[in-house]
């Protein structure tokens, strides 16, 4: 009998599905908009193997211009791990992102792994799980997103990531079935949030804001907009400790851990004013 042979291809929007499914059978809890919000990052971006016409292994690798990417989806499917695969298709990967600094969030069993492709830990991103609903005063100053120009929230979000991201979160605070708020303070923006619906409940993400306090007003208004059957959670920088307490001090737990890590420099990212990550896999 012949061996079939694998071969690794650029995903089509439709495979990004599979991703997506896969992910959401890791415990990933991806939201129910994501593949089309990051299709919009990066069209070349998502690769998939096949073993004869059995897709079996795939993995995200978005470009932003010609200094930075950023890894996400690195799955193989449980019966083809440890044959030699994954290497294959993660190679393809970098690859692809050859020449731009690369970051990733990598769960906690890979870490080793990554380390041997030249990644370094920068620090820990912890999920948080909590309950959605509750109570929050009414503030003047919070607004919809879609109140402001859409160049001032690209240029607040700017400096959080390593280079410019427009055409995501234009996409990501437009998706369906998510609120997008932003803080005012003296008529300008400090701070702005998402909470989208996922697989299971909803996901607060991005939450930036200038200080605590408007964190928390931004984090109890998104919370609100859902009910308090459902969970939420909020991914947190550890190295921002004020986020750590804005999770706890809402009653939430911590649900599982990714390493941030870097192949080349760290990013000089405000990680002060980092309360909630955007994504595990596309940062």
């Amino acid at each position: 009998m012949q061996n079939k042979s694998f071969t690794i291809k650029t995903m089509t929007r439709k495979e990004i599905d599979i991703a997506i499914d896969w992910a959401a059978k890791e415990g990933w809890n991806p939201g129910l908009y994501d593949a089309d919000c990051y299709f919009s990052a990066d069209q070349n971006g998502f690769l998939i193997g096949f073993l004869g016409d059995e897709p079996i292994a795939v993995i995200s690798v978005i470009k932003y211009g010609d200094s930075f990417g950023f890894i996400g989806f690195y799955i193989v499917k449980p019966e083809y791990r440890g044959k030699g695969y994954g290497i294959q298709i993660w190679n393809e990967g970098l690859k692809y992102l050859e020449g731009v600094n690369i970051g990733l969030d990598g769960v906690v069993t890979q870490q080793e792994n990554y380390k041997k492709s030249g990644f370094k830990l920068a620090y820990r991103n912890i999920r948080y799980e909590g309950v959605g609903g509750g109570q929050h005063s009414k503030n003047p100053d919070i607004i919809e997103l879609s109140e402001l120009p859409f160049e001032t929230i690209d240029g607040y979000d700017q400096p959080f990531f390593p280079v410019n991201r427009s055409q995501f979160i234009k996409s990501w605070i437009n998706q369906p079935e998510c609120h997008s708020l932003g803080m005012m303070q003296n008529g300008k923006l400090a701070g702005y949030g998402v909470i989208r619906k996922c697989r299971n409940g909803y996901k607060i993400g991005p939450l930036y804001a200038d200080n605590m306090a408007l964190a928390e007003s931004l984090f109890l208004a998104l919370k609100s907009k859902t009910n308090s059957s459902e969970p939420i959670f909020l991914d947190t920088p550890e190295v921002n400790q004020a986020a750590i307490e804005l999770a706890e001090i809402n009653n939430m737990k911590v649900s599982f851990e990714t390493a941030r890590m870097y192949r080349g420099d760290f990013p000089d990212i405000p990680t002060n004013r980092l309360f909630g990550v955007a994504s595990f896999e596309i940062g």
